[in-house]
């Protein structure tokens, strides 16, 4: 049985470095001539109000121009770049076109003659991904001759990684992204996550690890400059190789363990062949999981910080994509506005769609739609502050926090949509962490 190859090579030049990772690979034998070619970035988050830290985060327009013109010179017209980015408003259309701008797909556009789509405005395939429910995947992708999928190098606080595979997530609808984060103990998140390339065209997986981010996949995580570049016609192979560059053991990370088991296949990479650079020569350890205390009811920052009188359960798998992002916004500002003097009043704050509350508290917090539907009349509540929608508004966040006796500054609230600039600050005289990589001349 001949084995999957997967490449690996140092980003050193514009063009010839992904060129050459890709033809270690045999990226492009199987993409036929005149194909129509749709290219996935990942572009998990966007902010037209402020610059966000984007090593790590967001794959580089370097990248993504590199792989346009290396197909503009196998004579591919028809180029397809689809993302959906995660926005607070589905009605939104402001946040793609300044991302678009921003990032340069717009010269991609004029340099290349590409179309660059914004998922949420195209079309939409019902498809059985055996999850349990049908699932809405971009029509686009689907029809295409091949596929090309390009993650960044990063750890997921949920996933463990975000590679290959979790980047086809953002291929579905945002319906379809909520009921991955479901409550099915087997079917959950990492098994829907291990689906999602089932019924995708042939398709190269290059993993963009010019920078690298751990406790991804988001701007608040840690970003490294790492100059590696991965490719494969396999997706799961690549997905095990990005995980070992990681420093973590693919046979420990639940979607890879899935995906692996639908094909019939080991997660050691004994039916792999690595090509070009070995991973042990560039493999370094990267944090995914948050931490919390002991008992998994307050973030190790809380306790260290003296925060008493709150159980802040630790997220899980189920709490989707949206309610994460609103989750971290309640942490920052209980953080803040908390004062030593005043501890909190035996308060419980519950989230996701499968937590349940605990005996012996004054206050419980429902954070999200999902977790109020759940235990909205659950007899252990003693007080019920909810915080509904989907995901909350900033207004019912606010309300939540006073009922528990936090003032939380209006500047707080005024400033939020430039609050990813102040992670900008940790950036500043490391000169590894260049803009360039993110424009197109």
């Amino acid at each position: 049985m001949s084995k999957s190859i997967v490449s690996i090579g140092k980003y050193e030049k514009p063009f010839e470095s992904v060129k050459k990772v890709i033809e270690l690979a045999n990226g492009l034998e199987n993409l036929p001539s005149k194909a129509k070619v749709f290219i996935k970035p990942n572009l998990v988050y966007w902010n037209r109000h402020c610059t966000i830290p984007k090593w790590g985060v967001l794959t580089t327009s370097r990248v993504m121009e590199d792989v346009v013109a290396l197909l503009k010179e196998k004579g591919i017209e028809d180029i397809i770049i689809g993302e959906g980015i995660v926005k607070e408003n589905p009605k939104d259309k402001e946040t793609a076109a300044d991302a678009w701008e921003r990032l340069g797909y717009n010269k991609l556009i004029d340099k290349y003659g590409v179309k660059v789509y914004d998922l949420f405005d195209r079309p939409y395939e019902k498809i059985d991904l055996n999850t349990g429910f049908k699932t809405n995947f971009s029509s686009d992708a689907l029809n295409a001759d091949f596929l090309i999928d390009i993650p960044t190098l990063k750890t997921h606080a949920q996933a463990m990684v975000s590679l290959g595979l979790k980047n086809l997530k953002g291929l579905i609808s945002v319906a379809s992204r909520k009921k991955f984060h479901n409550a099915d103990p087997v079917k959950n998140l990492h098994y829907n996550v291990a689906q999602l390339a089932n019924k995708i065209p042939p398709s190269l997986t290059i993993i963009d690890g010019i920078y690298s981010l751990e406790r991804g996949p988001a701007i608040d995580g840690k970003s490294h400059r790492k100059n590696i570049l991965v490719a494969s016609s396999d997706i799961l192979s690549a997905d095990m190789v990005g995980a070992k560059l990681l420093g973590i053991d693919p046979s420990t990370v639940p979607y890879i363990i899935q995906a692996a088991k639908d094909r019939n296949r080991p997660t050691d990479l004994s039916d792999v062949e690595v090509v070009g650079e070995k991973i042990e020569n560039l493999a370094s350890h990267h944090e995914w999981d948050f931490k919390y205390n002991d008992a998994g009811d307050l973030p190790l920052p809380f306790q260290r910080a003296g925060i008493e009188g709150i159980k802040y359960h630790k997220y899980d798998s189920t709490m989707c994509t949206y309610c994460s992002g609103v989750n971290g916004l309640i942490l920052i500002a209980i953080k803040m506005a908390y004062r030593k003097s005043k501890p909190f009043d035996k308060v419980e704050v519950l989230s996701g769609k499968v937590m349940t509350p605990t005996p012996g508290n004054n206050k419980t917090i429902l954070f999200g739609q999902c977790q109020y539907n759940l235990n909205k009349d659950h007899p252990e509540i003693k007080e019920l502050i909810s915080i509904p929608g989907c995901p909350p508004s900033k207004e019912d966040i606010q309300n939540a926090l006073q009922k528990i006796g936090l003032r939380v500054p209006k500047s707080f609230w005024d400033n939020l949509d430039k609050a990813p600039g102040w992670l900008m600050q940790k950036f500043k005289g490391k000169p590894e962490f260049e803009e360039a990589f993110f424009q197109v001349k």
